[in-house]
């Protein structure tokens, strides 16, 4: 089973969070101009296209990324798709999620607003009931497919607030629009950035064993 690359390419011109800097990837440098090698510049927010938050994002004494767990990082996921056009709902939420859960959520945003170039500020977001509800659980991780777990409009703060005080890590701006809902296996590395509230990750995902094979 080959691994599926659900990272967003990095590139100019690229969807951002409003008030963010626009990125930019630039070649500065030309071997075929008579310099002594490639080099290429990179400008950006943390907190773009795929990428982790840490508690320190929302809460004042949080945790930078040094701290985040890299066990965490890598091990059994589950994939599940959400048709509500609106939020993720507490009722979303599985029932019997075994502690440490790392959950991704795959809604309409990777088709109708994680590939377009323009903000979306009608995205689909994880609803404070739901974030609530995934820390009662005790997931460890929870993933969605814009850039953002919480509303533009509603539960911009509340959202993540609650996810990072159950010491829930974040990873946002996922392509799932390819992927099967169910069990999987995650492997994403985030940039070593130390006492930053969030950064840039690679993420990629295959379906379990089991899963393929029904």
């Amino acid at each position: 089973m080959s691994w599926i690359d659900i990272s967003t390419p990095l590139a100019s011109g690229m969807l951002v969070w409003p008030g963010d800097d626009p990125v930019t990837v630039q070649q500065t440098m030309f071997i075929e101009a008579g310099d002594p090698y490639n080099l290429t510049r990179l400008a950006m927010s943390a907190h773009t296209g795929t990428h982790i938050d840490a508690p320190r994002h929302f809460l004042p004494n949080g945790a930078g990324m040094e701290a985040m767990p890299l066990a965490l990082m890598s091990g059994p996921a589950l994939v599940i798709n959400v048709d509500d056009p609106r939020a993720v709902r507490a009722h979303h939420i599985p029932s019997h999620l075994p502690p440490g859960a790392r959950i991704l959520f795959r809604t309409r945003n990777s088709t109708h607003h994680l590939t377009q170039p323009d903000f979306a500020e009608e995205f689909v977001f994880i609803e404070r009931a739901a974030a609530e509800a995934l820390a009662a659980a005790g997931a460890a991780l929870v993933g969605i497919d814009y850039l953002s777990v919480g509303g533009f409009h509603e539960d911009p703060r509340e959202t993540h607030e609650i996810l990072l005080r159950a010491g829930i890590w974040i990873v946002e701006g996922l392509r799932l629009a390819h992927v099967p809902p169910g069990p999987c296996e995650l492997l994403c590395l985030p940039i070593l950035l130390p006492g930053s509230d969030g950064a840039p990750a690679r993420a990629l995902l295959r379906p379990s064993r089991d899963h393929a094979s029904t």
